[in-house]
């Protein structure tokens, strides 16, 4: 399956752009679930539907979203409901170690006094990532559309079940549990299940789970869509969201450049912002094409609202823009009508058009981050090279610690563990170039082999 997750800078229309997605994917023959975090009604409204999604009861699997809705052929929407998920999980958790719980004489929490903790939200959101990978053959999805939070949370987000599984294995790591063939009998000596046991079980489930949620996300079936709506302000939050998401390997399919303003306007307010919107998209194009393409979504004037239907294509007054060239006057992004007067575009039909639908299969396979080159003969050195495009060296720093490397890129931050020969290596120096970091190890002579 498919999974595309659209993400970008604040207020940029994410919603907008994965419901178009999704509707693109559909509108193509391929079974599509669109899958949002949102709670404000946001997506009801975008999508046309008049009452929000239905929340659903507990049931034997605890899946993390409402009941998906049939919103046209193919399309399919649900919402990640936290709050009963929660409710469901700790409950169930309560029930699991009540044994436990009565030798404490702790008193069990009834279902409508859990409220969800914060945090909470991106664990049912990975949650339902994996949730919708395991439906059975034939019975699934084709492509999965996630709304996902601006890009910083987003990233935080994809990076949480890497980082929590190393918790794991540094608090409980698995040599510790060599004796747990003595928990049982102890557990019948004491009549009760033994707490350790239990922690190690429900370590276990948890490992499994983190793993497989972290398959989803470095799959090469999973890209990323990032939305920006261009402007100053914006450049800088895209770098940044780029090199998070290169941090951790996630392969950037696609920029949306969304609301851009009509050119050629007499207004020079209109004209002044328009102006800013086109240097900005000219930096886009410079930054992502051709490598990654860049779509424009024109403004529509107004909150889009419902489906529609696709409107046939009209000729255009100009060339779109490319990573060659650069036109003096861009063209207008508001659509004309045959007769060359204004009209107001159709809704998410049209906006689906633009953004276009993903590719059943990735067009290239995910990046390999850690290649190692060496570099022995010539300069006595291995180089081992990641890439982090929109890294810059002000916000960059590395940490050796051991058998890992600390690598912070501005707010984020990944523990690589090092490939097995440059474990008998020190760090002799780094250096970022073209979007690539590359860091230099010189083999330690009481570790390295030596030659006969």
């Amino acid at each position: 399956m498919r999974t595309v997750l659209v993400t970008g800078t604040g207020g940029a229309g994410r919603t907008t752009v994965a419901a178009a997605t999704a509707l693109a994917a559909a509108r193509e023959g391929q079974r599509t679930l669109l899958l949002t975090a949102d709670s404000d009604g946001t997506p009801e409204v975008l999508l046309g539907i008049g009452t929000p999604w239905a929340v659903p009861g507990r049931s034997a699997d605890r899946l993390p979203w409402s009941v998906p809705a049939e919103l046209a052929p193919g399309l399919w929407a649900a919402r990640v409901v936290t709050d009963e998920w929660f409710r469901g999980e700790l409950t169930a958790l309560q029930d699991r170690g009540h044994g436990l719980l009565d030798l404490l004489g702790a008193t069990p929490l009834d279902g409508e006094e859990l409220t969800a903790l914060p945090g909470v939200e991106a664990i049912a959101l990975l949650r339902a990532l994996r949730a919708a990978q395991t439906a059975p053959p034939g019975t699934g999805w084709d492509v999965l559309v996630v709304d996902m939070p601006p890009a910083p949370d987003t990233v935080a987000l994809l990076a949480l079940p890497e980082q929590l599984r190393r918790y794991l294995r540094r608090l409980l790591p698995a040599e510790r549990q060599a004796a747990r063939a003595l928990r049982p009998m102890l557990a019948q000596l004491a009549g009760v299940p033994m707490p350790a046991q239990k922690l190690y079980e429900t370590a276990e489930r948890w490992e499994r789970e983190l793993a497989a949620v972290q398959g989803v996300i470095e799959s090469e079936a999973t890209t990323v869509r990032l939305v920006v709506e261009p402007g100053p302000l914006a450049d800088r939050a895209l770098r940044t969201a780029r090199a998070g998401l290169a941090l951790h390997g996630c392969r950037v399919e696609a920029v949306i450049a969304n609301r851009l303003l009509p050119t050629g306007t007499s207004d020079p307010w209109l004209a002044a912002l328009s102006g800013q919107q086109q240097d900005a998209l000219k930096e886009l194009y410079e930054q992502w094409a051709p490598a990654v393409p860049v779509h424009e979504l024109p403004h529509l004037g107004r909150d889009p609202h419902g489906l529609g239907e696709p409107r046939p294509a009209e000729p255009h007054p100009s060339e779109p823009h490319s990573a060659d060239s650069h036109s003096a006057e861009p063209h207008s992004a508001e659509p004309h009508s045959g007769d060359g007067s204004r009209r107001a575009p159709a809704d998410l039909a049209d906006l689906a058009g633009a953004v276009g639908a993903p590719a059943a299969r990735p067009d290239r396979p995910a990046p390999d981050p850690w290649t190692v080159e060496d570099r022995l003969a010539e300069d006595g050195v291995l180089l081992w090279r990641l890439p982090l495009p929109g890294a810059d060296r002000d916000g960059l720093s590395l940490v050796r610690r051991g058998d890992e490397l600390i690598v912070t890129v501005a707010p984020f931050h990944r523990v690589l563990p090092l490939p097995s020969a440059l474990r008998r290596c020190t760090v002799s120096g780094a250096g970022l170039r073209d979007g690539w970091l590359q860091v230099r190890f010189t083999p330690d002579p009481d570790l390295w082999p030596k030659r006969l």
